[in-house]
């Protein structure tokens, strides 16, 4: 009976501390969620290292509050993709630009592109029916490496084959936070540049919102 009576204390004790730890959980990224979108409304940051470092553990958990609450939580993520450009911009100015990489989605491409695929990814022909052609020679002559990548297995072959120091990455939301959160586990400078369009074929971003990223730390 005692064992018993043991066993049974044990049971309802585990049961309290998992309500507790779910409970506090909840509570914390109800905290994250009210931080970030009081720093949305007001256009400044607040707490960011706690907030970026809550939103990684809490994404899930987020997510469904904002759901919850009727918000967008795609605002969340393009949120914590700026804090994290934020957050790293200082470091990123000091790196040299001939030790910085970009990259940039196929799919900004026109669907008429001559673009050859390479191991290296595609090879821009220059033939002036999108603006990558543009774009790539003014940030080559800014000493940068650029690949146009079909997918994030080349970007992953590139990192280890060339070895960056920083590196900005464009793409779309889900795609820009996957790769920055990559990019901090292996201790690469991230950046991130999300296109104004999502999908698969003739894509939009504006060019200027990776100029800003690209000219930092260098003088014109």
């Amino acid at each position: 009976m005692m064992t018993a009576t043991l066993w049974e204390q044990l049971i309802f004790t585990i049961g309290e501390i998992t309500l507790i730890l779910v409970f506090g959980f909840f509570i914390f990224s109800l905290v994250v969620v009210g931080i970030s979108f009081y720093s949305i409304k007001k256009g400044q940051f607040y707490f960011p290292r706690l907030v970026k470092s809550g939103i990684v553990i809490t994404e899930g958990m987020a997510k469904g509050i904002c759901k919850f609450f009727g918000l967008d939580d795609k605002e969340l993520t393009a949120f914590a993709i700026r804090l994290h450009n934020t957050m790293n911009m200082t470091a990123f100015s000091k790196i040299n630009p001939e030790k910085r990489a970009i990259f940039i989605p196929q799919c900004l491409r026109n669907s008429q592109c001559p673009a050859n695929l390479t191991p290296e990814g595609l090879i821009c022909r220059r033939c002036g029916r999108c603006e990558i052609g543009a774009h790539i020679d003014r940030l080559e002559s800014m000493g940068y490496k650029i690949w146009i990548a079909p997918g994030s297995t080349l970007i992953k072959r590139m990192v280890r084959k060339y070895k960056p120091d920083a590196v900005i990455g464009v793409g779309c939301l889900v795609e820009v936070r996957e790769g920055l959160e990559l990019l901090d586990k292996i201790n690469i400078v991230g950046m991130g540049v999300i296109t104004l369009k999502d999908g698969c074929v003739e894509t939009l971003m504006n060019w200027n919102d990776l100029m800003d990223v690209a000219v930092l730390g260098i003088e014109d």
